[in-house]
């Protein structure tokens, strides 16, 4: 017997895949432990390339980064701010927000030392905003957005799929 507050097929949400964003990560620093128990990091957006079906173009270099916070649990809450460029020139404003946690120890260990890690030994998951101009790319403003990452040694690369 279905639940009956459960919503039909029709409120399910569908997703499009939209693009890949690469970037690479540089000059890492932490303040660690914080006054409230906690790690908070900043590592910057060094460089970076977006390529899919509905955007492509660049991260602008050095144009932002992530001031993660990680809990004493293990958690990673990402904070990460900064600009893209399209192929046509169009400058587009991101943040990022979401989680990241290793399903052990162990793996958690080896992504600290930035040892390569299989995606199914971690969850990251996030949730982008965009901020961008008038015109061809104003659909990204309009939209909500999951990002599906894999933590690549001294990297992210995170699939972005539309929320339809």
């Amino acid at each position: 017997m279905s639940h009956p507050n459960v919503p039909s097929d029709q409120f399910f949400p569908k997703f499009e895949y939209a693009f890949t964003i690469s970037i690479d990560l540089a000059g890492l620093q932490w303040v660690t432990p914080t006054s409230m128990g906690a790690t908070r990091a900043a590592i910057y957006a060094a460089r970076g390339e977006i390529s899919g079906p509905r955007l492509n173009g660049k991260v602008i270099p050095m144009s932002g980064g992530d001031f993660p916070l990680q809990r004493p649990n293990g958690v990673i809450d990402f904070d990460a701010r900064y600009m893209l460029e399209a192929d046509d020139g169009a400058v587009i404003y991101m943040q990022n927000r979401g989680y990241r946690w290793a399903a052990s120890d162990d793996v958690a260990a080896r992504m600290s030392r930035n040892e390569d890690v299989d995606p199914s030994d971690y969850y990251m998951r996030v949730t982008p905003r965009f901020e961008a101009p008038e015109g061809p790319h104003e659909w990204l403003s309009k939209h909500v957005f999951v990002g599906v990452a894999e933590k690549i040694p001294n990297a992210n690369r995170i699939h972005y799929f539309v929320m339809l």
